[in-house]
C-alpha cells in the first residue's frame, strides 16, 4: 500500500520535469561546463563495477546512464545513480548542476561518509534520495536550505552520532515526502512531533526505529493535515494511542507496530474513513476485546493486530464488516493473541479476504462451512488453537489458497480427496499434532492424483498409514516432507526414491518402516534427514555431502561407519546414530567435518581408542559417546578450540584421569563420565571452571581422596551423582549451598538423557531432566554427620547416602526437604531415633534406613503408612513399631513423635547412663575392697578382727542403752 502511494507521489514529482526530454535522438546537447562537472563527480567517485563506461569526454552528456536534461536548454536536471555499486567522495562539482532537481544515490555504499554539506546550496532541488548508502555522521543543517525539496529520503543512516536533531526541517516548507527511518533521533524524542508539525505539505511520514520514545497524545493544532501515511513503528512508545492520529481524516496507512502502547483497538477508528492499512501488531499492552465498528472501515484493505494481548469473542468483530456492502479486506492477522470463543459464518462476508491469519489463540469448536466462499483465500492459519471438530470438505471449493496450516488442534475424524477437490494452487499443507494420539485419518483413495503440486506437506501425528501414501506419486515439487508418527507400517515404494526432488526437509521418524534407505534424492544446502525410531537396516546409508542434519538413532542398521564419512559428509553439522548395531571404530575423518556441533553415537558396539580429533571444532556442542565399549583414555582434544556444553561418556571402560583441557569448557552443562574405569582425584577446577554446570555424574570409577569443596561453588547443579567410588573423609557442608537444587524452574530447558539411579531402580530421563533433583553419594569411604546444611535444599528429589561409614543423627530439619522422594541412608552407623519432622515428607516414596543403630518407635503418620516393608528399618537393634515385629509397649519403650517427647526421652537416657554407672561404681567398689581381702589371708584376718571388735562395741552399746531406757521406764511407773 505504501509503495503504491509513493509510486503516485513520484509521479507527481516527475511531472515537474515536463519539459525532460529522455529520447536518444534529442538534438539537445549537454552543456560543456555541466559535461566538466559530471567527469570530476566521476572522478571522485568509486566505480567497481564499472557502471560509468558511457561517461566518456567528448560525447553528450545527456545521453549517458543516469543522466537526464531539460529539453530546453539543455541543463542536466536529474541525476539517477541509484544501485550502482558507487563509493569514495560525492564531489563539490555536483554545485555547477544549477538547474539540478532530482539526486538519487540510493543502494550504494559511501561506508560512513558524512553527506556533504553542500547539497544544501543545490536550490533547485525537488527531489534528493540518498537511502541505503550507508552515509554517516550528523545530517547537515544546511539541508534545510532546500526550500523547493518535495521529496527527502535518508533512510537507513550509517552509524550516525546521537546529536541529531530535526530543528532544520522548519525551512522545508514544499516537502511532502519524508523518510527518516533507523536514523538515531533520540536527542529530538522530546520536541520531535513540534518539528514535524511545522511541515504544512507533509502527505508521507516514515519515522521507523528512530529511537524517539515519547510522543504527545494532544496537539493544540495539526499543521499537516494532509498527511496520508504515518510510520512510527519500532520506537519505543510507552503511552497510548495519540488522540491526534484521529484527527487526521486523509489519512489511509498507519504503522505503529514494536511498541509498547497501552491501549484498546479504539472505536475512534472507524472515522478514519479513508484508511486503507492499519498495523499495530506487536504492542503487548494493547488488549481489551475487538469493536464491531471496525467493519465500518469499508476501504480497511489490511488490518495487523498480532502479537498483542487482545481478548474475547470474535463474533461481534466479524459480524460488523456486514454494514460494509463489498468489504474491501485482504489481510486480516489476529494471531498470538488470548482470543477466544467460535468461529463465526459471517466469516462469509469477508469475500475479498486472501490472507486470515488467527494462529496461536484460544479459538474453540470447528471451522465453519461458510469458509467455502472465501474464494480468494490465499493463506489460511489457525495453528495452535483449541479448535476441534471435523475438518469441513468445503475447504475443497478455495482454488486460490496457497497455503493451509491447521496444526495444533484437536481435529477428528477423516480426511478424503474431497477436502483438496480444487485447491489447485495448493503449496503449503501442514496438520500437526504435538501430542502423539491421533484422531485425524487420512483415507484417500490410492489412484487419486492431487490437484496441486506440494512444496511443503507436514502431517505429523496424523494418521497417514499404514501404507506409504500413494497419492505423493506426482508430487514432484516437495522440498519438505514431513511425516513423524504417521503409523506408516511399510517400506518405501521406489517411485518415491526416483522422484527429481530437491529435499530441504525430509523427516519420517517415529513409524514403522522397513527396508534400506538408498541415496538418490537430491538435497537442497543444510538439508535435514530424520529416519530415527523405524526399522530400516543394512549398512551405513552415505548421503550427499549437502546435508547438514542427520539423524539414524533407534534403527537397525549395523556394521562400520565408513571410515571416508568425513570426505563424504562433510557439511554434517547434526549427527545422531545412537541405538544402532554399529562396530569398528569412529573413523580419524570425521576430524575433517569442522561444522560439527552434535555428535552422538551412545548406545551401539564401537569399540577401540577414541581418536584425538576433537580439537578445532568450534561449533562442537554435544558429545555423547556413552554406552560402547571404548577403551584407553580420554583424548585431551576434547574441550580445544570448540563450544563444548554436554559431555557423555559413560558406560565404556575408560581409564586414566579427567584431562586438565576439559577445564577450557566453561560452558559446560552436563558432564557424563559415569561406569568407566576412570582414577584419580576429582578436580578441583570442575567447580571453578564449568559455573554454568547442571549436571556431573562420575559414579561407578576409582575415584579416591575427599569431595572437593569447590564443587559447592556450582550454583545451577541439580545432578551430583558420586557414587560408587573410593571417596572418603566427610561431606561438605557446603554442599548445602547448591541453590539449583532450591530453586523452581520457570522454562523448559534442554539438557539431554540420562540414566538416573532414583527410586531405587535406574530410570531414563529426557524431556523432564531438567526437573531431576538429586544427591548421590552413595557406596564411598565418607565418614563423619550428615550436614545439617543440606537440609536447605528444599526441592531435592533424591537423597543416597547408603553404603558409607557415616556416624551421628539424621539431621533433626530433615522435613524441610520437602520436595525429597527417595531417602536411602542404609548401611551407615547412625544412631538415634527417626526425627520427628520426617512425617512432613509427604512426597517420600522410597525409603531405605536398614543397617544401622537407629532406636525409639518408628512414626506410623502420612506417607509412613505406606512403608510396610519391614527390611526398609532392618538391622536396627533398638527400632520398634509397625512394620516390625518387635511390640514398643511391651518392651516399654516411648514413642518419639513431639519435641516434649524427645526431651523425655533423652532425660531417660541420662537416668539409665545414670545407674549404670551407679552400678558399675558399686561393683568396683565392692571388688577393690573384697577382692584384696580373698587374695591375701593376713588383711583378711585383720579385717575380720577388726570387724569383729566393731560389732561387740555396738553389742555393748546397744545393751548399755536398753538398760538404761529400762531403769527410766521402771521409775515412771512407780
Amino acid at each position: 500500500m505504501g509503495s503504491s502511494i509513493q509510486f503516485l507521489l513520484l509521479v507527481t514529482v516527475s511531472f515537474m520535469f515536463l519539459r525532460v526530454d529522455c529520447n536518444a535522438d534529442s538534438k539537445i546537447s549537454c552543456i560543456g561546463d555541466e559535461r566538466e562537472a559530471l567527469l570530476k563527480l566521476k572522478e571522485a567517485l568509486a566505480d567497481p563495477m564499472d557502471q560509468f563506461s558511457t561517461w566518456v569526454n567528448e560525447t553528450d552528456c545527456c545521453k549517458w546512464q543516469g543522466v537526464v536534461c531539460s529539453s530546453a536548454g539543455g541543463n542536466v536536471i536529474r541525476l539517477k545513480l541509484s544501485g550502482l555499486g558507487l563509493g569514495g567522495q560525492v564531489g563539490s562539482s555536483l554545485l555547477d548542476l544549477k538547474q539540478l532537481r532530482y539526486l538519487d544515490l540510493s543502494m550504494n555504499n559511501f561506508e560512513g561518509k558524512p553527506i556533504p554539506h553542500f547539497i544544501g546550496s543545490l536550490e533547485k532541488l525537488i527531489y534528493l534520495n540518498l537511502s541505503n548508502s550507508y552515509f554517516g555522521g550528523i545530517i547537515p543543517k544546511s539541508l534545510g536550505n532546500l526550500s523547493r525539496l518535495a521529496y527527502l529520503d535518508l533512510n537507513t543512516y550509517y552509524d550516525e552520532p546521537r546529536e541529531n536533531d530535526l530543528h532544520w526541517l522548519h525551512g522545508l516548507s514544499s516537502l511532502k515526502y519524508l523518510d527518516l527511518g533507523y536514523v538515531d533521533l533520540s536527542k529530538a524524542a522530546d520536541d520531535w512531533l513540534q518539528a514535524i508539525n511545522m511541515l504544512p505539505s507533509l502527505s508521507e511520514l516514515h519515522l521507523k526505529a528512530c529511537g524517539l520514545s515519547n510522543v504527545s497524545l494532544t496537539l493544540p493544532f495539526i499543521n499537516f493535515s494532509s498527511l496520508s501515511i504515518l510510520d512510527l513503528s519500532s520506537n519505543g512508545f510507552s503511552s497510548q494511542i495519540p488522540y491526534w492520529i484521529f484527527d487526521l481524516s486523509s489519512l489511509s496507512y498507519l504503522d505503529l507496530s514494536n511498541n509498547d502502547l497501552h491501549d484498546t483497538v479504539k472505536d475512534e477508528f472507524s472515522k478514519l474513513t479513508s484508511m486503507q492499512y492499519i498495523d499495530l501488531s506487536s504492542n503487548p499492552s494493547i488488549g481489551g476485546t475487538l469493536s464491531r465498528n471496525l467493519g465500518k472501515l469499508c476501504n480497511l484493505k489490511s488490518l495487523d493486530l498480532s502479537f498483542n494481548n487482545i481478548s474475547g469473542e470474535m463474533t461481534e468483530f466479524f459480524g460488523g464488516f456486514s454494514s460494509c456492502v463489498n468489504s474491501s479486506l485482504e489481510l486480516l492477522d489476529l494471531g498470538y493473541n488470548k482470543l477466544s470463543g467460535f468461529l463465526p459464518d459471517s466469516l462469509r462476508n469477508l469475500k475479498n479476504l486472501k490472507y486470515l491469519m488467527l494462529e496461536r489463540n484460544s479459538l474453540l469448536g470447528s471451522i465453519p462451512k461458510s469458509v467455502g466462499n472465501l474464494l480468494a483465500l490465499k493463506e489460511f492459519s489457525l495453528s495452535t488453537n483449541e479448535m476441534n471438530g471435523t475438518i469441513p470438505e468445503s475447504i475443497g471449493q478455495l482454488s486460490d489458497l496457497t497455503v493451509l496450516d491447521l496444526s495444533e488442534n484437536s481435529w477428528i475424524g477423516i480426511i478424503t480427496e474431497a477436502h483438496f477437490l480444487n485447491v489447485t494452487s495448493l503449496k503449503e499443507l501442514s496438520i500437526t499434532r504435538t501430542s502423539p494420539g491421533m484422531n485425524l485419518v487420512f483415507n484417500i483413495y490410492a489412484k487419486w492424483v492431487p490437484p496441486f503440486k506440494l512444496r511443503y506437506l507436514n502431517l505429523k501425528s496424523c494418521q497417514v498409514g499404514p501404507n506409504f501414501p500413494s497419492w505423493l506419486k506426482n508430487q514432484n515439487e516437495l522440498n519438505t516432507i514431513i511425516m513423524e508418527n504417521a503409523m506408516i507400517s511399510d517400506t518405501i515404494p521406489s517411485w518415491f526414491w526416483e522422484l527429481n526432488l530437491q529435499i530441504n526437509e525430509l523427516n519420517l521418524a517415529h513409524n514403522h518402516l522397513s527396508g534400506r534407505v538408498p541415496n538418490s534424492l537430491q538435497y537442497l544446502e543444510h538439508a535435514s534427514v530424520d529416519l530415527r525410531s523405524n526399522q530400516f537396516e543394512g549398512p551405513f546409508p552415505i548421503f550427499p555431502n549437502n546435508i547438514s542434519d542427520f539423524y539414524l538413532k533407534d534403527n537397525l542398521f549395523h556394521g562400520p561407519i565408513p571410515r571416508n564419512i568425513g570426505k563424504k559428509m562433510t557439511s554434517i553439522a547434526n549427527f545422531d546414530i545412537s541405538y544402532n548395531s554399529f562396530n569398528g571404530s569412529i573413523p580419524v575423518s570425521v576430524g575433517e567435518i569442522m561444522n560439527l556441533t552434535s555428535f552422538v553415537v551412545s548406545y551401539n558396539r564401537l569399540t577401540g581408542i577414541i581418536p584425538s580429533i576433537w580439537n578445532d571444532k568450534p561449533n562442537l556442542y554435544i558429545l555423547d559417546l556413552s554406552d560402547n565399549s571404548f577403551t584407553g583414555k580420554i583424548p585431551p582434544s576434547i574441550g580445544v578450540g570448540n563450544y563444548l556444553t554436554f559431555l557423555m561418556m559413560s558406560n565404556n571402560s575408560l581409564f586414566g584421569d579427567i584431562p586438565s583441557s576439559l577445564r577450557n569448557c566453561g560452558k559446560m552443562k552436563s558432564l557424563d563420565l559415569g561406569n568407566n574405569r576412570l582414577s584419580g582425584r576429582i578436580p578441583t577446577w570442575i567447580g571453578e571452571a564449568m559455573p554454568d554446570l547442571l549436571i556431573l555424574r562420575l559414579r561407578s570409577n576409582s575415584f579416591n581422596g575427599d569431595i572437593p569443596s569447590q564443587l559447592c561453588n556450582l550454583s545451577s547443579l541439580h545432578i551430583l551423582d558420586l557414587a560408587h567410588n573410593n571417596l572418603s573423609k566427610s561431606i561438605p557442608s557446603c554442599l548445602g549451598n547448591l541453590s539449583g537444587m532450591a530453586s523452581a524452574l520457570n522454562d523448559v530447558r534442554y539438557e539431554g538423557d540420562l540414566l538416573v539411579a532414583t527410586k531405587g531402580r535406574e530410570l531414563q530421563y529426557d524431556n523432564t531432566l531438567y526437573l531431576v533433583n538429586i544427591i548421590d553419594l552413595s557406596a564411598n569411604n565418607l565418614e563423619g554427620n550428615i550436614p545439617n546444611e543440606l537440609t536447605n535444599i528444599s526441592r531435592l528429589g533424591t537423597l543416597n547416602f547408603s553404603i558409607n561409614h557415616l556416624t551421628g543423627r539424621i539431621p533433626e530439619n530433615i522435613g524441610n526437604i520437602q520436595r525429597l522422594e527417595t531417602l536411602d541412608l542404609s548401611r551407615n552407623q547412625l544412631f538415634g531415633p527417626i526425627p520427628p519432622s520426617m512425617i512432613s515428607l509427604v512426597s517420600l516414596n522410597h525409603l531405605n534406613l536398614s543397617y544401622n543403630n537407629l532406636s525409639g518407635r518408628i512414626p506410623t503418620s502420612n506417607q509412613f503408612q505406606t512403608f510396610t516393608d519391614p527390611s526398609i528399618y532392618e538391622s536396627n537393634p533398638l527400632l520398634c513399631g509397625a512394620p516390625l515385629t518387635k511390640n514398643c509397649t511391651s518392651n516399654k519403650e516411648t514413642i518419639p513423635s513431639t519435641d516434649e517427647d524427645i526431651k523425655e526421652n533423652e532425660g531417660l537416657s541420662e537416668m539409665m547412663w545414670f545407674y549404670i554407672s551407679m552400678g558399675l561404681g558399686f561393683i568396683v567398689g565392692f571388688w577393690g575392697v573384697s577382692g584384696s581381702l580373698v587374695i591375701k589371708k593376713s588383711w583378711r584376718d585383720a579385717y575380720f578382727q577388726i570387724i569383729d571388735q566393731v560389732i561387740n562395741m555396738m553389742l555393748l552399746f546397744i545393751w548399755l542403752n536398753f538398760t538404761r531406757l529400762r531403769r527410766k521406764l521402771i521409775r515412771e511407773k512407780t
